[in-house]
C-alpha cells in the first residue's frame, strides 16, 4: 500500500517466464529514483480455486482496501478469471464492492483478453480527472463484442493468409515477415498472439497439401483405366485371378514402368512422391484403396460387357445371313421385327444394328448385282438387234424384262428395280461401246490391266527415246466452252455430263478422253465468265441458240471475247474451234418459224466460220434437244482441229508413234480365272 517507491535500474515486470529468462523479454527498466505511485488495482479472483475459501479471500481483500483507502489514491477492483468465474464469487464481490464509496468494478478475463484495458483505463481516468469517463461493460457483453471483434480479425488475417501463401512448402518465418507490415497481420495478432497466428498458417499449409494430394489422387485415378486398358485388354487373362494375383500380373507386364511406381515408403500420400519429379506415375500401392478397386471391378465389367456385346452383334449377323427374310434392299423398318429378339435391344442401341444391316445390304447387294451381271452375259443375244444409239424402247425393255423374269437373279434386285435397270441400260452401253471404263469388271477389266502390266513391266521405244521430252498435261483432255443464254448452257452441260462416265469422261471415236465444261451465259468481259482462266484453257466453244435474241447474245459474245483476247496479245481466238447449235424452242418466239432461226444460223455460222449444226442436218425432229450424236459430232471436230494446231513433234505426235512400237492381241473374259498376268508376263519376257 504504499504510495513512493525506490527500485532504481530494475525490468519492468511482465509476466513470470520472464524469470531466469529476462534476455528473451523485452529490457525496459524502472526509471530512476522514487517512483510515486497513483493509483491501485485491487485484483480479486473469482474463480473456483483449488485449497481456497473465497469467503476468507474477500476478507483479506478487505482489510486490503482498508489500508488502500488511507492512501487517498483512487482504487479499482478487477475481478479477474472472469472466463471461468463462479456466479456466487462474482455476486459477492460486486456486494463488497457496493458497500464502499466510490467504489468501481471491472470484470476481466486476461486469458481471452476481456476488459483489461478497460481497468487500466478506469483507474487512469480516476487519476487524471481531465480525461472522459470510460463506460464499464459487464464481462459476458465485453465477451461476446471481443468474440466479434476477433472473428472479424481472424476472417481479415486468413484473407491474408491466402493471398500471401499459395503453396504447403511455405515456411512460418519467411511468410511472417512478409505479412508483418499488413494490418490483417497485426490487428490479429493484437488480439490474439503470434502462436494463433501461427496456428493458422499452419492449418492452411496443411489444407493446400491436402487439395494437392487429393488432385494427384483425382489424376492417378483418372489414369488408372488407361492404364489397365493397356496392360490387361484380355478378359480371359484376368477374369479368373485374385486382387493379388492380378496385382502381380501387372507388375510381370513390359509396360507396367511406364504406368506405375514402386514406392519404398508407403502409403504415397503419406510421402514426397506427389511433389516429386516421377509423380506422373501412379504409385502402386494406390490400388490398394476403395476408389481403385471399384476402378478394377469397372475395368473387368466393362471388358464383360465388351464380349457380350461383340457375341450379340456376332449373332445378329449370323441372323441375317441365315434368315430368309432379308433380301437385298429391304429397308430395316420392314426386317427389324423378323430378326430382332429382346437380347439383342437390351445389349446393343438400335443404332448399332441398323449399321451392320446396313453392311450387310451392301454385301448382298453388290454380290446381286454381281450376279445380275453375269445373268446379262449370259443372255447376251437379247441385246444385239438394238438400234446403234443403244437406247432400247420400252417394248424393248419390257421384253428384256420378260424373258429374264423367271431367273432368281434376276428377282433378287425386285426391291431394286431402278439399279437394276440401270444395270441392264449400262449392259447395252457395254455391248456398243465396249471399254475399260464401261466394263461390268471395272479394276478387274483385262484391258486395264493388260495396261498397267505395260506401264509397269515394258518401255516403249519411242517412250524409251523420249523419256526427257516434256509431257502434255492436255492430251487426253477436252476443254469445252458451252455459250448460250437463259439457262441454255447449264442445260446442255447436265445433258453431256449425264452422258458420262462418274469421272467425267467420255468416248469419242472409241477413245475415252477427260471432258471439261465451261458453261457461260453472262457478259463475256467479266472475269467470272472469261473464255479463259488461268486453270481453264479452252479447246473449242458450243454456241447454243433457239431464238433471235439468243443468236444475237452469241455474236456479241464471240466478238468481245476475241477483241479482250487481241488486246491481252493473246492467242487469237479465231483459231479457237466453234460450232453453232440450234436447240429445241422453248416458250413463244415472238412469231420466229425454224426456217428463218436455221438460215440465220447459217449466215452467222459463215461470218464466224465456223460449224452450224441444225436438227434436220443431224437427222432428228424439231423440239429435240442437242443428242449425243451431235455432241459426238461436235467433239471429233474440236479434236480434229486440235491436233490441226499440234506440231509434229508434240506429245500427241509421239504418243501415237508409241502406241504403234507393239500391237499384242489378247481375248480373254474379264473375271476369267486365268488372269492377264499369266498371258501377258511370258510374252513380255519372250
Amino acid at each position: 500500500a504504499a504510495t513512493k517507491l525506490a527500485s532504481a535500474e530494475k525490468l519492468m515486470y511482465f509476466c513470470t517466464d520472464q524469470l531466469g529468462l529476462e534476455q528473451d523479454f523485452e529490457q525496459k527498466q524502472m526509471p530512476d529514483g522514487k517512483l510515486p505511485v497513483d493509483g491501485f488495482l485491487l485484483c480479486v479472483d473469482v474463480s473456483r480455486g483449488m485449497n481456497r475459501n473465497f469467503d476468507e479471500q474477500l476478507k483479506f481483500v478487505s482489510n486490503l482496501y482498508n489500508q488502500l483507502a488511507k492512501t487517498k489514491k483512487p482504487v479499482v477492483v478487477v475481478l479477474t478469471k472472469c472466463d471461468e468465474g463462479v456466479e456466487r464469487y462474482i455476486r459477492d464481490a460486486h456486494a463488497f464492492a457496493l458497500g464502499k464509496k466510490n467504489l468501481q468494478v471491472v470484470e476481466t478475463s486476461a486469458r481471452s483478453n476481456v476488459n483489461v484495458e478497460l481497468a487500466f483505463g478506469t483507474l487512469v481516468q480516476l487519476v487524471d480527472k481531465s480525461r472522459g469517463k470510460a463506460k464499464i461493460v459487464p464481462y459476458f457483453e465485453a465477451l461476446k463484442q471481443q468474440s466479434q471483434q476477433i472473428a472479424a480479425a481472424k476472417d481479415r488475417y486468413e484473407w491474408l493468409v491466402g493471398r500471401v501463401v499459395k503453396s504447403h512448402h511455405e515456411a512460418w518465418p519467411d511468410v511472417s515477415r512478409k505479412m508483418r507490415p499488413a494490418p490483417e497481420y497485426q490487428d490479429y495478432v493484437y488480439l490474439e498472439g503470434t502462436q494463433k497466428a501461427k496456428k493458422l498458417f499452419l492449418q492452411h499449409v496443411q489444407r493446400l497439401k491436402q487439395e494437392h494430394i487429393e488432385r494427384r489422387r483425382k489424376l492417378y485415378l483418372a489414369l488408372l483405366p488407361q492404364a489397365l486398358e493397356a496392360l490387361v485388354p484380355d478378359l480371359d487373362e484376368i477374369d479368373h485371378l485374385s486382387r493379388a494375383k492380378a496385382e502381380k500380373l501387372l507388375e510381370a507386364k513390359p509396360d507396367f514402368a511406364k504406368w506405375f511406381v514402386v514406392l519404398e515408403e508407403t502409403p504415397w500420400d503419406a510421402t514426397s512422391h506427389a511433389d516429386g519429379a516421377d509423380s506422373e506415375r501412379i504409385p502402386f500401392d494406390l490400388l490398394e484403396t476403395p476408389a481403385a478397386e471399384q476402378l478394377y471391378e469397372a475395368h473387368l465389367e466393362k471388358l464383360r460387357n465388351e464380349r457380350k456385346r461383340a457375341e450379340m452383334r456376332r449373332a445378329f449377323r449370323e441372323n441375317l445371313e441365315s434368315s430368309p427374310f432379308v433380301t437385298p434392299g429391304k429397308p430395316w423398318e420392314e426386317a427389324r421385327s423378323f430378326i430382332m429378339n429382346e437380347d439383342f435391344y437390351l445389349w446393343l442401341e438400335e443404332s448399332v444394328y441398323v449399321d451392320i444391316y446396313g453392311r450387310h445390304q451392301k454385301q448382298l447387294i453388290d454380290k446381286a448385282k454381281e450376279d445380275f451381271q453375269e445373268l446379262l452375259l449370259e443372255y447376251s443375244e437379247l441385246f444385239y438387234e438394238l438400234e446403234l444409239d443403244a437406247k432400247p424402247s420400252k417394248e424393248k425393255m419390257g421384253v428384256i424384262q420378260e424373258v429374264l423374269g423367271e431367273e432368281q437373279r434376276f428377282k433378287a434386285l425386285q426391291k431394286l428395280q431402278a439399279e437394276r435397270d440401270a444395270l441392264i441400260l449400262k449392259h447395252i452401253h457395254f455391248v456398243y461401246h465396249p471399254t475399260k471404263e464401261t466394263c461390268p469388271s471395272c479394276a478387274g477389266c483385262v484391258d486395264a490391266r493388260v495396261e498397267q502390266l505395260l506401264a509397269s513391266r515394258f518401255v516403249r521405244p519411242a517412250e524409251r527415246r523420249q523419256k526427257n521430252a516434256p509431257a502434255d498435261a492436255d492430251v487426253d483432255r477436252i476443254n469445252l466452252v458451252i455459250l448460250g443464254k437463259d439457262g441454255l448452257a447449264r442445260e446442255l452441260a447436265n445433258e453431256i455430263r449425264a452422258l458420262c462416265t462418274n469421272d467425267d469422261k467420255y468416248v469419242v471415236e472409241g477413245k475415252m478422253y477427260e471432258l471439261a465444261l465451261r458453261p457461260i451465259e453472262g457478259n463475256v468481259r467479266l472475269p467470272v465468265n472469261a473464255f479463259r482462266t488461268p486453270t481453264f484453257q479452252p479447246h473449242g466453244c458450243l454456241c447454243l441458240y433457239n431464238s433471235k435474241e439468243s443468236l444475237s447474245y452469241v455474236v456479241e459474245s464471240i466478238e468481245k471475247s476475241r477483241e479482250s483476247a487481241a488486246g491481252r496479245r493473246d492467242d487469237h481466238p479465231a483459231r479457237l474451234p466453234l460450232a453453232l447449235v440450234l436447240v429445241n424452242k422453248r416458250g413463244d418466239a415472238g412469231g420466229e418459224t425454224l426456217q428463218s432461226l436455221i438460215q440465220q444460223g447459217r449466215r452467222i455460222a459463215g461470218k464466224l466460220r465456223c460449224v452450224f449444226l441444225d436438227p434436220a442436218s443431224a437427222g432428228i425432229g424439231y423440239g429435240r434437244n442437242v443428242n449425243e450424236k451431235q455432241i459426238g459430232q461436235v467433239l471429233k471436230g474440236l479434236l480434229d482441229a486440235k491436233r490441226s494446231l499440234d506440231p509434229p513433234g508434240s506429245s500427241s505426235a509421239l504418243k501415237e508413234a508409241a502406241d504403234a512400237d507393239l500391237r499384242i492381241v489378247m481375248c480373254l473374259m474379264c473375271g476369267d480365272p486365268v488372269s492377264a498376268d499369266d498371258v501377258l508376263l511370258p510374252i513380255l519376257q519372250a
